[in-house]
């Protein structure tokens, strides 16, 4: 009987230390959900102040400004292919196309537009591009590539900005968006620098600090310009373009 009882009481201690051990299990689970709620919220959703060794920061909100696709990609126009001419309205109400632009040695095609922050850091820089290049053969000539259903980008919109800045420049309206696809442009800016044959010599950015022209180091489309100056090839003829996706139409 005693070794009964002393069986018995063995069991007993068994059975409560398996059932103090899933108590604590399942209470290491509740705090584990709890806190995974905490930090996700009910829906799963990651909150702020949530954060994980590991954790991967992404862009920083509405994406990032540096292009992304590559030319293959994109599907323009290549260093060394020869550019289709075009005719589009100017902000003054003329027509102009690459072919009217007398004594051209070659052309800084830039599509930009009114409203991307980072068309507007440019445009001092592209006005001072063209007063520069100008008289020495090569014109700035700026195309709008954006879809006009935003009234802010649309044509008086443009007038109102050309005047605004002076610019001493073309503004064009890509009527119909039929150029930008043309050329590969994504970004506002997005320049292509053709030579006096129109042949892409230079597709990107017009430098290498879009924020600070004080802390820029290359000027990339300078340096191109130069290097055709000189009976040569630019030594950097691509680099990635940096600003605002351009805007299709929505129909």
């Amino acid at each position: 009987m005693k070794r009964i009882s002393v069986i018995l009481t063995m069991i007993a201690l068994s059975a409560i230390v398996l059932v103090s051990c899933k108590d604590k299990a399942s209470d290491k689970k509740e705090t584990a959900k709890e806190q995974k709620r905490h930090q996700h919220g009910p829906d799963g959703a990651h909150h702020e102040g949530a954060h994980h060794e590991g954790d991967r920061k992404g862009p920083p909100r509405g994406g990032s400004p540096e292009q992304t696709k590559t030319l293959e990609e994109i599907g323009g126009y290549k260093i060394g292919e020869v550019a289709t001419d075009f005719s589009l309205k100017n902000v003054d109400g003329s027509m102009v196309s690459l072919a009217g632009i007398e004594n051209a040695k070659g052309y800084i095609v830039t599509f930009t537009c009114n409203e991307c922050p980072f068309a507007k850091l440019y445009e001092d820089r592209l006005i001072a591009l063209h007063n520069t290049y100008a008289p020495q053969g090569y014109s700035v000539i700026a195309i709008n590539p954006n879809s006009p259903e935003n009234e802010k980008e649309g044509y008086a919109a443009m007038q109102a900005r050309a005047e605004e800045k002076g610019f001493p420049f073309p503004y064009l309206v890509d009527e119909g968006q039929k150029i930008y696809p043309q050329y590969g442009a994504v970004r506002t800016p997005h320049v292509f620098l053709l030579d006096k044959d129109r042949k892409v010599q230079y597709i990107g950015a017009i430098d290498d600090n879009s924020k600070s022209p004080e802390d820029v180091k290359v000027k990339y489309v300078e340096e191109a310009i130069k290097a055709l100056q000189a009976g040569k090839t630019p030594t950097i003829t691509l680099t990635k373009a940096i600003g605002c996706p351009v805007k299709p139409s929505r129909g």
